[in-house]
This record gives C-alpha cells, sequence and structure tokens, in this order.
C-alpha cells in the first residue's frame, strides 16, 4: 500500500497527507478504466431477489435514438453454510454489478458488490453497507478481514504468514446478526465508469457520495429490503463516506440504525502536517507515546504503567501545555521551550536534540524515521507494531510502510481466488485492490460540506443525521497505534460536533492495542465483534431522546 498523498489546502492538491487504505503512487500513472464492465460466469439462474433496472427511456420522436445500452448481466449466486457460535448458518453469496444512471436514464458506471443474506431469515433482519476507503480502497480489508463468513489467515499480531495464504472461515464473522452487502465504489474493485470521461463525476467527495448512496437505494428496491434496519460500516475513508451518507440519506428519507466506524476521519484538518496548522502535532502526539511505550523507549516511571494511563497523560498535557506553547510560536520564552522539549522527548522516546531541531513539531514520517534509528529500523505507519528496514540510515522520513508490505499480499490473493473459486464471479479484469482505478480525486469543490479553512471535513453530515435520527447510534473502534488516524484525532472531532449532551449518549467508542486495521490482530478482531455485537443490539433497541 502505497499512499497519494494530498492535501486540500486553498483547493490544491500537494504532498501533505497520506490516506489509508487508499490510492498508490501509481495512481497518477493509473491506466484507464476500461469502457466495459466484467464479464461475470453466471453460474446460476437464480438473482437472489434482483431484478434488472429500467431501461433508457426512448428519444422523443424527431430526434435520433440513443445508442441502444447492452441489457445487465445477473448477478452470480451461491449457497454456502458456516459454524459460529454452536449455530449452523446457511446464507446465500450474491456477486454482480450495479448500474448507476444518471438522471436521464443512461448508465455512468457500474458498482461492483458481494452480497451475503442468511437463508430463512426472521422478519426484519438488519442489514449492514459496508466499504473501506481511500479514496481508491476496494472493501476486501472489511470484507476479509473482519466482518464477512470467511477470513485472511495471518499470523497472531497481524503479520503476513508464508506464502501460500489461506482463507479460512471467520468464526468472528457479523453475518449472525446482519446480512451483509460489501461495496466497491467507481474506480475500485471491478466497479468503472463506462467511459473513461466519466469518472469525475465520481471521484470527488459529494460524487462518491452521492454515487454510493444510488447504489444503496437501489439495492433496497430491487431486493425489496426498504423495512429492513440499517447500518453502515466504514474504515478510513469510508468513515468519511459513512459520515458523508448519513446526512446523505436522512435527507433523502433513509433512516439509519446505526453507523460503525473503523478508524475515522471526518475532518482532514486533524492530519495535516501544514505551515500554520499546529492542530496534527497535538493529535498525533498519544500515538507517537504509544508506539515508544511498545518498544520501550520510555522513562521507566512511564514505562512500567498500563498503556492506559500513560495515554491518559499525554493527552491532557497535550490538549494543555502543549497546545499552549504551540499557540504561542516565537513568543515561547527560553524556559518554556526548554520545559517543552523535555516532556517531548519524555513521551515519544526520541531525543531532546531531535525535538529542538524540529521546532517541537515532529511530522509521522519523521517519527517513523527516528524512532528506532539506532536500531536501523524504521517503524509501520498503518501499525506502528511493524517493523522494517530503510535503504538509508540517514533517510529522513520512512521510505515504506512495513505494516502495509505485510497485508496486501494476502489480501490480493486470496480475494481473486475466493471471488472465482467460491462465489462463481469470472472475470479477466483487474480488482483494483487499492489504486489503479482512480484517476484524481476532488477535495474542495464551492459546496456545502468544507470548512471555510479549506479541509475536507463531512462532520457536519454526522452532526446533522444524530440530531434529526434520535435512535441513531454510533460506534467508533480506534486503534491505539494507528499512525494513518490516530484515535486522538477522531476525540477531537466527535468532541467538536457539537451535540447535545442527551445526544452525546448515542456515541460509544472502542479501543484496541492494535493499528489501523485493528482486526488483523487477533485479539482485537474477537474484542470488536463483542463490542459490534453489543452496539447493534442496543441499536435495534434503542430508547429515545426526545426533544433534546
Amino acid at each position: 500500500m502505497r499512499w497519494w498523498r494530498w492535501t486540500v489546502r486553498a483547493g490544491l492538491l500537494s504532498a501533505g497527507i497520506w490516506f489509508a487504505l487508499g490510492l498508490g503512487a501509481q495512481a497518477a500513472r493509473a491506466q484507464e478504466p476500461e469502457s466495459e464492465p466484467p464479464e461475470a460466469a453466471t453460474t446460476s439462474t437464480e438473482s437472489g431477489g434482483q431484478r434488472a433496472g429500467a431501461a433508457s427511456p426512448n428519444a422523443q420522436a424527431g430526434q435520433a435514438q440513443k445508442p441502444k445500452e447492452e441489457p445487465e448481466k445477473p448477478p452470480v449466486v451461491t449457497h454456502h453454510e458456516i459454524q459460529v457460535g454452536g449455530r449452523t448458518l446457511k446464507y446465500t453469496a450474491t456477486a454482480g454489478l450495479m448500474p448507476i444512471r444518471s438522471a436521464e436514464g443512461e448508465t455512468q458506471a457500474h458498482i461492483f458488490f458481494i452480497a451475503y443474506t442468511l437463508d430463512n431469515p426472521p422478519p426484519h433482519r438488519p442489514l449492514t453497507f459496508a466499504f473501506n476507503g481511500g479514496p481508491g480502497s476496494a472493501s476486501v480489508w472489511l470484507h476479509l478481514g473482519v466482518i464477512g463468513p470467511r477470513r485472511v489467515k495471518l499470523l497472531p499480531q497481524g503479520g503476513m504468514p508464508p506464502p501460500p495464504f489461506e482463507l479460512i472461515d471467520n468464526d468472528q464473522t457479523w453475518l449472525d446478526q446482519t446480512d451483509l452487502v460489501f461495496i466497491d465504489p467507481v474506480g475500485t474493485g471491478y466497479s468503472r465508469p463506462v467511459k473513461p470521461e466519466l469518472g469525475k463525476n465520481f471521484w470527488s467527495v459529494q460524487g462518491d457520495i452521492q454515487s454510493v448512496g444510488e447504489f444503496m437505494r437501489l439495492y433496497l428496491s430491487r431486493n425489496q429490503r426498504w423495512d429492513a434496519p440499517l447500518f453502515l460500516a466504514g474504515e478510513s475513508y469510508g468513515t468519511t463516506r459513512a459520515a458523508g451518507l448519513s446526512g446523505y440519506l436522512m435527507s433523502h428519507g433513509i433512516a439509519l440504525n446505526g453507523i460503525v466506524l473503523v478508524s475515522t476521519v471526518l475532518n482532514f484538518e486533524t492530519l495535516d502536517f501544514a505551515r500554520g496548522n499546529d492542530l496534527p502535532y497535538l493529535l498525533y502526539l498519544p500515538t507517537y507515546a504509544a508506539t515508544a511505550w511498545y518498544y520501550k523507549r520510555m522513562p521507566p516511571d512511564l514505562q512500567q504503567q498500563d498503556l492506559s494511563q500513560v495515554l491518559a497523560e499525554v493527552k491532557a498535557w497535550a490538549a494543555t501545555d502543549y497546545a499552549t506553547a504551540l499557540a504561542k510560536g516565537d513568543a515561547l520564552s527560553p524556559a518554556e521551550r526548554s520545559a517543552v522539549i523535555d516532556r517531548l522527548a519524555r513521551y515519544t522516546g526520541l531525543s531532546k536534540t531531535y525535538v529542538d531541531e524540529s521546532n517541537l513539531r515532529v511530522e509521522q514520517g519523521h517519527f517513523c524515521a527516528e524512532l528506532l534509528r539506532d536500531d536501523k529500523r524504521i517503524v509501520g505507519r498503518l501499525d506502528s507494531r511493524f517493523v522494517g528496514t530503510n535503504a538509508s540510515g540517514v533517510s529522513e522520513a520512512a521510505e515504506y510502510d512495513p505494516s502495509e508490505a505485510g497485508i496486501r499480499p494476502p489480501f490480493t490473493s486470496m480475494f481473486n481466488n475466493y471471488v472465482r473459486q467460491d462465489l462463481g464471479y469470472k472475470s479477466d479484469v483487474e480488482y483494483y485492490i487499492m489504486g489503479g482505478g482512480v484517476r484524481g480525486w476532488e477535495w474542495f469543490p464551492s459546496r456545502p460540506g468544507y470548512s471555510e479553512q479549506g479541509y475536507a471535513d463531512v462532520s457536519p453530515a454526522l452532526r446533522e443525521a444524530l440530531v434529526k435520527n434520535p435512535y441513531m447510534k454510533l460506534f467508533m473502534a480506534m486503534g491505539c497505534f494507528d499512525l494513518a488516524t490516530p484515535f486522538f484525532a477522531a476525540e477531537y472531532t466527535l468532541d467538536h460536533l457539537g451535540l447535545d449532551p442527551k445526544l452525546r449518549s448515542n456515541v460509544s467508542t472502542g479501543y484496541y492495542q492494535a493499528g489501523h486495521m485493528v482486526y488483523i490482530d487477533s485479539e482485537s478482531l474477537a474484542k470488536l465483534k463483542r463490542d459490534v455485537s453489543g452496539f447493534m443490539a442496543g441499536a435495534l433497541h434503542p430508547s429515545a431522546v426526545a426533544n433534546p
């Protein structure tokens, strides 16, 4: 996983933010999207309750007829079973393409999806739509990492095992509580615009939200699921999408029961190490401290404490004395500066000289290269528990992400085998795991949903949904060793939603001693399952927050 580094200040895309589970450096030279959707092998005549969408309207009399569109290909349907918690779950898997049409009825793109529905379900069974982030990442990570009925087998802490890799039954699947639909937004997975020039309609914050929202509307209609309790599950930029969707769907008459956000980013100002924006330096500090604690780089009095105790102390200092010091800028006195240097060195495991020469501001990439420099090692960005090496021992920043290097090959290999062999969906088109299919991304158009400072910010949409639907619940899962979307940044955004205290009770959080993909760690996977199970049960039987 190499990542695009973009910022959105002043509407310009420039080096700055590495988006998790997103587009690689290869995105800049990504090949043109195919003009045709992939050929699916229809190994079953069943359609899983789907029916073809309406054909394009005829041209008015006297006008030239529009080119006739190819008929929709039926989805591929297969049947399976799995043992979960002592129960046998028999379920149907449906893999196919959903046409996304313009207001004039012309197909502009196809969105690939894989749905799992329980056979002979009880009335009003919940339905969860899930997707990953990027932008530019397919849903394979949540699909084969935590939520779906099959899971990629990794080492206990999430590392890559020796190839060939293995897919196993997922005893932590969410299928025992909810039907599942995994969505690959346009430009990811097998999803493509029908013409390359139409990609721009989908590759923006709002265009992405609208197209995924339209997919959901079509799925609910074609499968007669409008009466189902509805959940969203998103990871990384998928949390951005989910938050934006919550407001978009509410404005289109679709109310959610709950949202699960894994490794959250809603306001991109919290992640952008830009001159004049000191916020990320404060918000990354607790994750730096967690990483220093993990590698035993802290003073003895801190090292002997539990991680939760260490993080409580670091967060309190970051939000007070450190914030004040950075706000003073050059007006900081020598004595004040010396005190801040001492405290930063204590919490980060970096030398006082390095902290001083960094002007009290340590960027994420620099921290990853510096913490273990004496050992000639770098730490991971997605998961700082992973280590690697730079080609040069004096490199300013980490040259790659060792945690990404151990994750992508197993998921790529196992998905491509699974979708063909188990689900019967065959195509010669490349399945874009991360990057390759999205050409550019519009972050800062002149429309609602963006902060006045020029950063993409979907937190107002989430707040709107929570206010208008007092039954909707929100759960945020955060990894302590995630240097892509640090947990303190998510907390900061949550604390600045401006929610009434009564509505704040609808929001819950979970913390995991893992990284960005909290579920690749076996202990965190089991904890996440317990947390989500309790969350969904509560969301299905809420107590109203009337007239907050």
